[in-house]
C-alpha cells in the first residue's frame, strides 16, 4: 500500500503539537512554515542577523527529529536562556541555525542542515525567504 502524503501549513505551538503526532505514524509528512514573527528572541535574530524568524521552523524541525537523541535534542533546541547580558530570552536552536547561516552563508542552507543534523523525518519548508511582515489595519 502506497504512504499517504500529508501537507501541514503553519508555525507556532500547534504546529509542532500535530507534527509530534503524526511523525508517529506511517505517513511521508511535508511542512510549510510560517517565517513571519517579529516577536521575542526573533526580533533579535532579525535585527542582528538579518535573518528570517527561526523560532517556527526550528519547532517544527525538533517536532520532526527521529532517532534515540531527540528528547535530548528537542530539550537543547528549545532551551531558552534566562540571563546573560545580550542573550537573556534568546533559545539556542535560534543562535544555532543562525551560527549555521553564518557558516554556510544562507538561511536554507542553515535549515537544510539543521535537518540532517537531527535526522528530519519529513521536510520542512518555509513559506518564503523574502522578509515579510503581517499587517492588520
Amino acid at each position: 500500500m502506497k504512504r499517504k502524503r500529508i501537507v501541514v501549513i503553519g508555525g507556532g505551538t500547534g504546529t509542532f503539537v500535530v507534527l509530534s503526532g503524526l511523525k508517529k505514524y506511517p505517513v511521508d509528512l511535508s511542512v510549510i512554515v510560517s517565517m513571519m514573527d517579529s516577536g521575542g528572541s526573533n526580533r533579535v535574530i532579525r535585527d542582528e542577523f538579518g535573518l528570517l524568524p527561526t523560532s517556527d521552523i526550528r519547532q517544527c524541525i525538533v517536532a520532526l527529529a527521529s532517532g534515540k537523541s531527540d528528547k535530548i535534542l528537542r530539550k537543547l533546541f528549545s532551551y531558552r536562556y534566562v540571563s546573560g547580558t545580550g542573550i537573556s530570552g534568546m533559545t539556542f536552536g535560534n543562535l544555532f541555525m543562525a551560527a549555521l547561516a553564518d557558516i554556510y552563508g544562507s538561511q536554507e542552507k542553515a535549515i537544510y542542515k539543521t535537518c540532517q543534523l537531527l535526522d528530519v523525518k519529513g521536510k520542512v519548508l518555509p513559506v518564503t525567504f523574502d522578509t515579510t511582515n503581517l499587517v492588520a489595519t
